[in-house]
């Protein structure tokens, strides 16, 4: 039974794997939206065969990055800046919604590990480990979910937060220049049980993102054929 379950296991992460290549090669604008995806290419590049390359671009198309054009296979499907915003707008109202659940629940010890993963984030940030700041940033906001115990809501929102690249939530927790001092506040906020407080404070965390994000996309040449926004 161990051996199947690793067997099954495999089986999943295969397309996981393909399909985050893929939003990545979307993301850094290496694929542009119009462009045909083929499996071939793709399956070379990830190390897989073309079974899970269509697995993992079946569920890009229900995530809405691919579209699939019968008889003729899937092509990149528009971005834009207003999806952008929109994916931080639903992350930012999910995660709210789940630290103010951990303001109600959370335990002194889970308190204590915030704060040392803080430490530790603030660590990688001077010392510009970006995979490491990506590991922890996962890491603080993993144990708010975990204390706000709400497993479906939890999982709802990892759906959204993978539509964009590890990278740029990287990226984001080294540069936005408050996000120290929101981390910093939001522990106290949940130290004090204070839902409110923390829901407000976890939702302007999320979603002053978006701006950054956009123009990280900007540069890497996504809209290059668009005009810039007014």
């Amino acid at each position: 039974m161990a051996y199947g379950a690793v067997r099954g296991n495999e089986r999943r992460q295969l397309p996981d794997e393909v399909a985050s290549y893929v939003r990545e090669q979307i993301m850094s604008g290496h694929f542009k939206p119009g462009d045909f995806l083929r499996m071939e290419p793709i399956a070379e590049a990830v190390g897989v065969s073309n079974t899970p390359v269509r697995e993992g671009l079946l569920t890009l198309h229900s995530e809405g990055f691919v579209q699939l054009v019968p008889r003729r296979g899937f092509v990149v499907a528009p971005f834009t800046r207003q999806d952008v915003r929109d994916l931080f707008w639903a992350q930012a109202r999910l995660a709210g919604e789940l630290a103010a659940r951990a303001a109600k629940k959370i335990t002194p010890e889970q308190v204590d590990r915030l704060k040392s993963v803080i430490e530790q984030l603030d660590e990688a940030i001077e010392a510009g480990d970006k995979d490491r700041i990506a590991d922890l940033g996962h890491a603080f906001h993993r144990e708010i979910n975990l204390a706000a115990d709400s497993h479906r809501l939890a999982l709802l929102l990892a759906g959204v937060v993978r539509h964009l690249p590890n990278r740029f939530y990287a990226s984001l927790e080294s540069h936005v220049e408050l996000t120290r001092e929101q981390h910093a506040l939001l522990v106290e906020a949940l130290r004090k049980r204070s839902a409110r407080k923390a829901r407000t404070l976890m939702e302007e965390h999320v979603v002053e993102g978006a701006d950054y994000v956009i123009e990280m996309l900007e540069k890497t040449g996504l809209w290059e054929d668009e005009e810039p926004e007014s």
